[in-house]
């Protein structure tokens, strides 16, 4: 194995958590009724351009319990 494939190997359950928890947090945020602070469309801008940050920030600011 050279050194790229070990970086991608080390990087890859990070990346696929990451991505999991997106498609989460935009599964969460399309079935929603109701969102709080923001319209649903900017959630989910922040949701995919911050990612893991913007999922935060939407599971404990903008999701409507």
């Amino acid at each position: 194995m050279n050194d790229t494939e070990i970086v991608l190997a080390a990087l890859a359950p990070y990346l696929l958590l990451t991505l999991g928890f997106a498609a989460f947090c935009l599964f969460d945020l399309y079935r929603s009724t109701s969102v709080r602070h923001l319209p649903k469309w900017t959630w989910a801008l922040i949701c995919l351009l911050a990612t893991p940050w913007g999922g935060i920030l939407y599971l404990v600011l903008g999701r409507d319990r």
